[in-house]
């Protein structure tokens, strides 16, 4: 009879437990992940401003011009963020 850990373990495709990360790999990522985080508030900041400026003076084509710009900065530097940690677990492995 196969353990809780072992059906999980095949449920999700994994041969092997997953790595142990060190007190350094979790710096290292924590590190990564307020980096982006700050990036991103930098940029919601940055183009809410100009979303609400272009409002307040009737711009409403260029408000969703600037809008799809903030889901598509955002999305990039999430992915940018997830490869950055991805090499830190490759590096370690």
């Amino acid at each position: 009879m196969k353990s809780a850990y072992e059906r999980a373990m095949e449920r999700f495709g994994q041969t092997e437990p997953p790595r142990k990360l060190t007190d350094e790999q979790r710096a290292e990522l924590a590190t990564i992940t307020e980096k982006f985080k700050a990036k991103i508030a930098e940029r919601e900041i940055f183009l809410n401003g100009l979303m609400t400026k272009a409002i307040q003076e009737g711009r409403y084509g260029e408000f969703e011009e600037l809008k799809v710009q903030l889901v598509r900065e955002k999305a990039g530097l999430e992915a940018d963020c997830e490869a950055e940690k991805e090499k830190i677990w490759q590096s370690k492995a």
